[in-house]
């Protein structure tokens, strides 16, 4: 046997091993039955309800959960069920208009169940691990992890003599193009009633585009560029490489590298349909620092991560601390809610290497809220 043909022979097992995989994740994850079972259903009714028992509709859909769960499956296994439609609603996030589009929680459900025991099991198979966005053990602080371990490995080899490719997708949820994610999921479900359910939740958004309040589009959001992903990785061969939903990372210690690798990113986003932030999609010499999720990283003279909050989010709180002073003399507002909202961005900051800006920031604090505080610490009621 020459090289050639031991070559195809191993080309055929790796090909028999990933069918074996995909038939049993078939059986495991792709079968409808065995997917949206009335145990896997009321699991995900118990998890919907987890920390939003105080809204009226989730009161509601528990009063009756056992008939309202009953009368769901009926509905699925009789290809019959329908989505109810959204609520939809503006808000204001760090100075950027949203639109959500949020569902019932009958709905919620059902799609509760269609990702824990399906959509996850199936498309996180082919996730990098450095893909760190809504999936368990993940999340913003396991990024921050990944990009700080990954900036210590390349000043093991490189100093501080490198630069990071940053980019960043322009309106990502409401630019999401429908059919190559379609194709996805047809690639990877044989059941066409799974197919026919996780198409009708993706095309109840319209033409294009995924809205925010929705467990499916968290998870589509999270397939769609995965393809990148394994692009930098295995073409480009980029080691040191993070993405979090919309915002990812390069490292590498040649720019000129690094121009060819946004060219070639600029243009498979192109082909998938994704619009790229041309203005935050910049190359940075490490030693000047850079700021990724709201953090700024740089080097110490020996070498040591340096991570600082974003001077954009202690502005930002400054001035929101002044805001809860007015809602509160109002009575718009409570200072247990200041309190614990306070206490949830410090427990940020405390990641960072803060300890001025955390001083600078009890002090307003106290001073803003100098009698609740005394209050709180005799037992007197405000």
């Amino acid at each position: 046997m020459n090289s050639i043909e031991r070559r195809n022979e191993r080309y055929k097992r790796r090909k028999a091993a990933r069918e074996k995989k995909k038939q049993l994740n078939d059986e495991q994850h792709g079968n409808y039955e065995q997917v949206f079972t009335f145990d896997h259903l009321y699991k995900s009714y118990k998890k919907c309800c987890s920390g939003v028992g105080w809204k009226s509709s989730t009161q509601r859909y528990k009063t009756n959960a056992l008939y309202n769960v009953v009368d769901t499956y009926n509905a699925l296994m009789a290809c019959t069920y329908k989505s109810r439609g959204f609520y939809e609603f503006d808000i204001v996030e760090r100075g950027k208009p949203r639109h959500i589009q949020s569902v019932h929680i009958s709905e919620r459900v059902v799609q509760r169940c269609l990702c824990d025991y399906s959509l996850v099991p199936t498309f996180s198979r082919s996730f990098i691990y450095d893909n760190g966005a809504c999936m368990k053990n993940k999340g913003i602080d396991f990024a921050i992890h990944r990009i700080t371990c990954h900036l210590r490995r390349f000043y093991r080899e490189y100093k501080d003599d490198g630069y990071v490719l940053l980019f960043d997708f322009s309106k990502y949820f409401d630019n999401i193009q429908h059919q190559p994610l379609i194709e996805i999921v047809k690639d990877r479900y044989s059941d066409e009633r799974m197919q026919n359910l996780i198409i009708a939740f993706i095309t109840a958004f319209g033409e294009k585009g995924l809205g925010l309040g929705s467990q499916i589009s968290q998870i589509s959001a999270l397939m769609f560029p995965n393809a990148l992903d394994h692009f930098i990785k295995e073409k480009l061969r980029i080691k040191y490489y993070g993405r979090y939903m919309d915002d990812g990372y390069l490292i590498h210690h040649d720019k000129a590298y690094l121009v060819e690798c946004r060219k070639r990113i600029i243009e498979l986003c192109h082909s998938l349909g994704i619009v790229m932030n041309v203005k935050k999609t910049q190359i940075v010499k490490l030693s000047r620092g850079f700021t990724f999720l709201k953090t700024k990283f740089s080097y110490s003279s020996t070498g040591r991560i340096i991570k600082k909050p974003a001077r954009k989010g202690i502005t930002g709180m400054r001035r929101k601390l002044k805001k809860f002073r007015r809602w509160v003399d109002e009575g718009r507002m409570t200072f247990d809610d200041v309190n614990t909202s306070y206490q949830s961005w410090r427990g940020h900051l405390k990641k960072c290497n803060s300890y001025r800006t955390l001083k600078r920031m009890d002090k307003l604090f106290k001073k803003l809220f100098k009698e609740e505080l005394s209050n709180e610490r005799t037992g007197n009621s405000p």
